[in-house]
């Protein structure tokens, strides 16, 4: 068992650390100059003198290996640099935007995962009928509009025509629910699809139909029936834990939610790098533990899988 900890563990650090070397990689032969915008955006006559002088403050003047070495040790000593931008800790800054983007992506998780679950099972023990034919609509549509789509429809009726919620989202639980909804409607169509597949390949298996040969009562076969699909059912929602901590990018940034979505966006333009390579660490980190936890609790709720 330790062992097998140890091993998944050395695993998640090398992914890690490639992860990073090709980022920091992108970043150094990206077009821009980190130093050149940070003296444009504060107004500052941009000469040679004065830009080698921010090139050297900045260590960008450095070997690119000298400069990933340094940055990879300060990491692991929990010092993620100091932002290009403002010169400020990035820490802070990437822990402060990583809280509101978990209550964003959490918030919307559940929600999704409350309607999905209750739709795909009733669809499912409901094959070919009228409320079937409904939810697999409902799915096909939600899944096929994108984000941002959802966002601007959501936005137009809801904060410009109703005027019930706020356009920019000031932080609290009010500016919270149309970016909820935007996340949460696509992602309720996917899991209600697959959720309902799940299920109906469970009641085609042998058990099922010996069940309702010695006469056992509906529900406690679809209770079964969902026990048994829990495994996979847990499977795709931790593949998409990951996928929307970094998807509500776009969220945050049409709704301005001070998530790390919107820090990095804004990062982006900025040329801050460290702030870009904290962010990737942490989203590299996060899809990466929750799919190895996804798999133990797969092997643990079905122990026919092996290790």
């Amino acid at each position: 068992m330790i062992r097998s900890v140890l091993k998944k563990l050395a695993e998640i650090i090398i992914i890690l650390v490639v992860l990073s070397f090709f980022v920091f990689v992108l970043l150094y032969i990206a077009p821009g100059d980190p130093a050149e915008k940070r003296l444009t955006s504060q107004g500052i006559v941009v000469t040679k003198q004065v830009l080698d002088a921010e090139r050297e403050r900045l260590g960008l003047l450095k070997p690119f290996l000298v400069r990933y070495g340094e940055w990879l040790f300060s990491v692991i000593k929990g010092d993620f640099g100091v932002s290009f931008k403002d010169d400020m800790p990035v820490a802070p800054k990437l822990y402060k935007g990583l809280v509101n983007t978990c209550i964003l992506a959490f918030s919307s998780l559940m929600l999704s995962l409350s309607l999905s679950f209750t739709l795909g099972v009733a669809s499912a023990v409901k094959k070919d009928g009228i409320f079937d034919h409904i939810v697999r609509i409902f799915s096909f549509v939600a899944n096929s509009l994108p984000n941002f789509l959802i966002s601007v429809l959501l936005m137009y009726f809801f904060c410009i025509k109703l005027d019930i919620f706020p356009v920019i989202a000031a932080g609290d639980l009010q500016g919270l629910v149309m970016p909820v909804l935007s996340l949460a409607i696509p992602m309720t169509g996917r899991f209600t699809r697959q959720i309902r597949a799940e299920i109906l390949n469970r009641m085609n298996e042998d058990y099922v139909t010996g069940m309702k040969g010695r006469g056992v009562k509906n529900r406690y076969i679809i209770l079964n029936v969902v026990r048994n699909s829990l495994g996979h059912i847990f499977t795709i929602v931790a593949l998409q834990i990951g996928t929307l901590m970094g998807g509500s990018v776009v969220i945050e940034t049409i709704f301005r939610w001070p998530g790390i979505g919107k820090l990095v966006m804004d990062s982006i333009s900025a040329r801050d790098y460290p702030v870009i390579m904290g962010f990737v660490l942490i989203m590299g980190a996060i899809y990466v533990v929750v799919n190895s936890l996804s798999d133990v609790l797969d092997r643990t709720l079905d122990p026919r899988i092996s290790e």
